[in-house]
């Protein structure tokens, strides 16, 4: 049975990719930074007959819980097929590149960032022992530097300095990442889910979670043909779902 970390998954987006990769028939470790939430989420997926769900307490801003963490999923297995780095913030408002707090892009870059590598790196070791490992960075097209310089996007005039820089300096984390595996297995790609409605954003969004759970999937399922070391947003392009950096 493949094996599958997601950060971040005790709601959201996060926990439908959970819920989903458990249809599959892979046993998934659901990353919650609140331990007692991330067991509440996993009681609700097992009353839906989905067993192969453990809760582990991970702060992706927290060396030492990623330090447990990659500890106890380490004394469960001796690898990890996929890792999907879900957990992210917005950082509040404002997010005005003149008056957004330097703390606020602190906090946003800890979480999105920064809990990107840290979790990518303790977990190294139990995917290189994954025959096919695959790597889903969660994005945005938000973080597309490309679309967000074109008054042609749909979401041009949705700036916000905070969220979006920090997507864009994940976004080149998963590049340089990409190259340096690219002569072992791995296959490692930045995904938007698109703009779904989500506690993230107040329930704003149109997309529908299953959706977005969806396109993340597909992109921890690829096989060893499948893409590498790319962006994609299937809400702006629904042909090939690529975007440009």
């Amino acid at each position: 049975m493949k094996s599958a970390l997601v950060t971040g998954a005790n709601k959201g987006i996060g926990f439908e990719v959970v819920r989903q990769l458990a249809q599959k028939g892979m046993y998934v470790y659901l990353g919650s930074r609140n331990l007692e939430n991330g067991r509440k989420a996993v009681d609700a997926l097992k009353a839906e007959g989905l067993n192969t769900i453990e809760a582990i307490e991970l702060d992706v801003t927290n060396d030492e819980s990623v330090k447990n963490a990659r500890a106890e999923i380490g004394r469960k297995t001796k690898a990890l097929d996929i890792l999907i780095n879900n957990a992210g913030i917005y950082g509040g408002y404002p997010q005005q590149a003149l008056n957004a707090g330097i703390d606020q892009f602190k906090a946003a870059y800890d979480a999105n960032v920064f809990g990107v590598v840290r979790v990518t790196q303790a977990f190294m070791d139990l995917l290189k022992m994954s025959p096919e490992p695959r790597i889903v960075n969660v994005s945005s097209s938000q973080g597309s530097i490309t679309l967000h310089s074109d008054p042609s996007y749909t979401y041009y005039d949705y700036k916000g300095a905070v969220y979006l820089s920090s997507k864009s300096a994940m976004n080149m984390y998963t590049v340089v990442l990409a190259y340096e595996l690219k002569d072992l297995n791995f296959k490692i790609n930045a995904v938007c889910p698109g703009y779904t409605k989500t506690d993230f954003n107040g329930h704003r969004g149109p997309g529908k979670i299953e959706d977005a759970g969806k396109r993340i999937i597909r992109y921890a399922l690829i096989d060893k043909d499948g893409p590498t070391g790319k962006f994609f947003s299937e809400e702006n392009n629904p042909a090939t779902g690529e975007i440009p950096w």
